[in-house]
């Protein structure tokens, strides 16, 4: 398989959209009201914006800050948010409309942006190669770090259910909890600096499936999501080649062919409003039996425009941070553009920037 400076490119711009589709979402992230957004940002959002004060609809609340899902009047169990995670940021989550990314900048990455970044260094500083046990001490390392190594305010369920495992002395290789919430799309934000590195290493499509596989395991144990990891690390790197237009639409309709509902083609041909489709059709939620299609049919339907399929996806609210991510990934290696023109704008832009340069290079590295 080729090596050549085009594939390098399409992953790089990959990885730099996947950023940027996080960074822009951020500021109206679980905003479950697609009117709440117009009325915080008139005309929607253009670029990236701050996350506001006041979230109209958190319920960050009413999640559990000692295991992962919701709150419960079972017997208390340590504190995990404020104690082992997030650190110092207790405080907000017992607060009403309290933004779950407060007090973030214009062109701040979310957690799960920043567990990728993780990811990133670990592979390069193993030379491409992907080490469960070295990704896991990494994580624990950035996610305990004192104070924390990241602005979020917020850690998703799985976050928050690993280390209460964590906690109790699980090894790490065990600690993911299953909740009702496990099959999402946050569950895939890591994939694809895996699956792209992995890929410019030669890998085969298969073997990049079964590596992706066990690492969205370590987090997200859930036979339906590893189902979709497996259609999304093969839609990336048939994408990573450079097919043409007929080709691209040929596979992302693949991509979720033979599940029911999700035949995002004849879906596009109907022509409804995207707020019909990812809102009646599809949830806006984490759920992945509603995000991955609806990535898909926003990536098939504004494959031509990334930087409008980015905001569209924005404005329909929900999980559009995570959903964006993935979004982000696949629109970046079709197309540049997004990546030109929005890269340098983000806060770590000069850090992402050596970090996927270094990731590159390592999985580029002749063997």
């Amino acid at each position: 398989m080729s090596q050549s400076p085009d594939r390098q490119l399409r992953a790089t711009s990959a990885l730099k959209t996947q950023f940027i589709a996080d960074a822009l979402a951020m500021p109206v992230h679980w905003y479950y009201n697609p009117m709440d957004i117009e009325r915080a940002f008139p005309g929607g959002l253009q670029g990236f914006e701050a996350a506001p004060e006041f979230h109209p609809s958190s319920i960050m609340s009413l999640h559990s800050t000692s295991s992962g899902g919701r709150r419960s009047a079972s017997a208390p169990a340590p504190e995990v948010v404020g104690n082992v995670i997030l650190k110092g940021r207790a405080g907000y989550w017992n607060r009403p409309n309290v933004h779950y990314h407060q007090g973030m900048k214009a062109g701040e990455n979310t957690l799960n942006a920043q567990c990728a970044r993780v990811l990133m260094r670990t592979l390069a500083d193993n030379h491409g190669h992907y080490d469960p046990k070295a990704f896991l001490e990494a994580y624990i390392g950035f996610m305990t770090a004192d104070p924390p190594a990241h602005a979020d305010t917020y850690a998703e369920s799985y976050h928050r259910g690993f280390f209460a495992n964590y906690q109790r002395g699980l090894p790490p290789e065990q600690c993911a909890m299953v909740t009702h919430d496990t099959p999402s799309v946050g569950g895939l934000v890591t994939v694809a600096p895996l699956a792209l590195s992995q890929r410019l290493k030669g890998e085969t499509v298969a073997d990049i499936q079964a590596v992706c596989r066990n690492h969205v395991a370590l987090t997200h144990p859930d036979e339906t999501l590893l189902k979709v990891c497996d259609r999304y690390v093969a839609l990336l790197c048939a994408l990573m080649e450079g097919p043409d237009d007929d080709e691209v639409r040929s596979l992302l309709a693949e991509a979720g062919r033979g599940v029911p509902g999700q035949d995002v083609e004849a879906l596009v041909k109907r022509n409804l409003p995207d707020l019909q489709v990812v809102g009646r059709v599809y949830s806006p939620a984490c759920y992945i039996s509603d995000s991955w299609p609806a990535v898909l049919y926003l990536a098939y339907k504004y494959r031509q425009d990334p930087w409008m399929a980015l905001r569209v996806n924005t404005a329909l609210g929900g999980d559009n941070v995570h959903r964006g991510a993935v979004l982000g990934a696949i629109l970046g290696l079709l197309d540049g553009g997004v990546a030109t023109r929005w890269f340098n704008q983000l806060v770590a832009h000069r850090e992402l920037d050596r970090e996927m340069t270094a990731l590159v290079s390592a999985a580029a590295a002749p063997r």
